[in-house]
């Protein structure tokens, strides 16, 4: 309390957006190493070295985005204790919708049976998450705004060219989905940060599909409906910009990587993951490594790895959590927050 003049005023406590509960989902398909030896020109061997994955989750031909966002949505809510008539917002991550419209986010909302609540789709790639995390964090900013899931989900085995070597070694499917509201304690975000080099969206890319090349027989034949990728140049880019991403949000913060109990890069290939270890100087058992076991699940790929983290007892109460991603775009941002709740309700 404060006593200015007479007057009693209470002392203001600065919202905080926090993770209230999370969730995934997972096809059971799992395609190995070996299974892509008898589909394409490699090997295991060269697998691993050049990436680090063993394996990789694969959707059904049945399974829509849509159903794994729903099914990672369902295990949020009961985690965080709230119902889908709790949620004032639905925000899906997604380059692969169910279609180009209506959203994936709208199917989600009628399937959860949310009715009302606005919902839309945001698309930024292996980013998708984290921007749209940062997007749900402003709307809780409004007083109309108290609880927002927030999905990423990508089944990029849907846009994947089987005969490249280069691209189809490296993804998976997944979904992963976060509750979002307010707090007042401290834990919740404490900074984010987001960016964009648009000169560089040739290196990453599906080309077809959309008004610039729309589908035809042509579109099909040459494969424009498939991811492309200069892995050489994306290379370059993740390296340096999951470091820059990393300091901004430290030093704003008043941070240091030694501080950071837990960083979950995005899950790309292990040699970019190890790459800004090094730099950064965060030891393996403070990184995140769940691209050996599911590969790059684009949008997916953070909210999975802290949901199985929480649920494995590796994510506790307190913990200084560092995500960084970077896509398709090229887009790049991250979050550094405290993980945690509390039940103050704004």
């Amino acid at each position: 309390m404060q006593v200015i003049s007479g007057v009693i005023r209470k002392k203001v406590v600065p919202m905080k957006a926090q993770i209230k509960g999370i969730g995934h989902a997972l096809p059971d398909r799992i395609m190995t190493n070996e299974e892509l030896e008898t589909m394409v020109d490699t090997s295991t061997e060269w697998i691993i070295e050049r990436t680090g994955i063993l394996e990789r989750r694969i959707a059904g031909v049945d399974t829509a985005a849509s159903d794994l966002s729903y099914e990672a949505a369902l295990m949020a809510l009961e985690r965080s204790g709230m119902q889908a008539k709790d949620l004032d917002l639905i925000i899906v991550g997604t380059s692969t919708p169910d279609m180009l419209f209506p959203s994936t986010a709208c199917i989600v909302q009628d399937r959860l049976g949310a009715r009302n609540v606005p919902a839309f789709d945001l698309e930024a790639g292996c980013t998708g998450f984290v921007y749209s995390l940062v997007v749900a964090e402003k709307f809780l900013l409004s007083p109309e705004y108290n609880n927002i899931l927030v999905v990423g989900v990508d089944i990029c085995s849907r846009i994947i060219d089987y005969s490249d070597r280069n691209t189809c070694v490296l993804f998976g499917d997944g979904a992963g989905a976060a509750i979002l509201g307010k707090g007042s304690g401290d834990t919740g975000i404490l900074g984010t940060y987001l960016g964009a080099d648009g000169s560089g969206g040739q290196f990453l890319c599906m080309p077809g599909g959309g008004s610039a090349r729309p589908a035809s027989h042509e579109s099909v034949e040459q494969g424009l409906h498939c991811i492309k990728m200069d892995g050489s140049e994306i290379f370059r880019f993740a390296t340096r910009i999951t470091v820059d991403i990393s300091e901004k949000l430290l030093g704003a913060a008043g941070y240091k990587y030694e501080d950071v109990d837990l960083f979950v890069p995005h899950q790309s290939n292990m040699r970019i993951i190890k790459s800004a270890m090094r730099r950064m100087k965060i030891p393996e058992e403070k990184t995140v490594t769940s691209v050996k076991q599911f590969g790059n699940m684009s949008a997916a790929c953070l909210p999975v790895a802290l949901s199985i983290y929480e649920e494995e007892g590796k994510l506790q109460e307190g913990d200084l959590v560092l995500l960084a991603a970077f896509g398709a775009g090229l887009s790049y941002g991250g979050a550094l927050l405290r993980w945690g709740r509390d039940k103050d309700v704004f």
